[in-house]
């Protein structure tokens, strides 16, 4: 089971509590999957939902909202009781946008989305409809394609409104809404009340993190080692040239000491190099020795 499905499986559970929300949810369905199709006396209502389980959720809102209707079974929903459509139509305060070749498609207004519990059931119900959310093992992606601009502006601003950064693309026929952020589309599904998601998604994430930052750690230190490896490899180049061409006896006291040292511990540290001298010297005093060695061998190179 994809994860999108068992978001969407889980939403199909979760109806907001107070009239208002239901509504809001309802209007996101409509707004996406209904067309409002002209009659000679009015308008109907075609809803043409992807999933039965879909559907079923879409008939139990409007049943719940405005009493039992008799707008059919399947993935095609038909509201012809007029008095219905106009109720329906009034409550989402739906507007009427450009025909297509389906009918005229509905613009639910600002209005219904005012409070923000409205906002959660409306991200819902648009997500049960267009959205989709990749596995988390595999990518952060979360996306709500919408057919005209209008729409997904809109869907845009409210999911903006709750501090997260969505964006909008064109997508052949679609505007796409889509966020990227990991730790932000933890907070739409939380939005959402996908709950159980939100938890497989969040332990993912977090082993993920986890994994990336022991990743991290190991590769510096790989870096480091083979950094001081490096160098240590250089300095001895250094040394034993110095020793081969003249002999450590022209070297003072303190650069002969740290020369001796390299070439008997080749893998230690300068701080380690520093603790053996007699005084010890810090990091920075063994480094500069070094740098002094290296200057004598460049010196019997040129």
């Amino acid at each position: 089971m994809s994860f999108s499905k068992e978001v969407k499986d889980e939403l199909l559970t979760r109806v907001g509590q107070a009239r208002h929300c239901r509504i809001a949810e309802l209007a996101a369905i409509l707004s996406i999957c209904a067309r409002a199709v002209p009659e000679t006396d009015g308008f109907i209502l075609r809803i043409h939902m992807e999933k039965p389980e879909a559907a079923d959720k879409c008939r139990s809102l409007i049943e719940g909202l405005f009493g039992s209707a008799d707008i059919g079974n399947g993935t095609i929903l038909t509201v012809t009781d007029r008095m219905l459509v106009s109720r329906i139509m009034k409550a989402a305060k739906f507007r009427i946008t450009d025909e297509d070749g389906d009918g005229f498609g509905l613009l639910a207004d600002n209005l219904v989305v005012q409070h923000t519990c409205c906002k959660r059931a409306f991200i819902r119900g648009a997500f049960l409809c267009a959205g989709s959310v990749s596995d988390p093992r595999k990518a952060y992606h979360f996306e709500i394609g919408l057919q005209e601009e209008s729409r997904a502006r809109q869907m845009k601003n409210i999911i903006n409104s709750f501090m997260i950064d969505a964006k909008m693309i064109p997508r052949r026929r679609y505007y796409v809404v889509y966020v990227k952020e990991g730790a932000q589309i933890v907070d739409l599904l939380n939005i959402m009340e996908a709950h159980k998601a939100l938890m497989k998604f969040e332990n993912v994430r977090i082993l993920k993190e986890v994994r990336n930052s022991v990743n991290r750690q190991v590769n510096c230190e790989a870096a480091n080692i083979n950094k001081t490896v490096t160098a240590s490899s250089r300095q001895i180049d250094d040394i034993i040239l110095i020793r081969d061409k003249g002999g450590f006896d022209h070297l003072s006291e303190g650069l002969e000491e740290v020369a001796r040292l390299r070439i008997e511990y080749p893998e230690a540290t300068l701080k380690e190099l520093g603790a053996m001298l007699n005084p010890p010297i810090g990091k920075s005093g063994v480094n500069h020795r070094l740098r002094k060695l290296g200057e004598i061998a460049e010196g019997y190179r040129d």
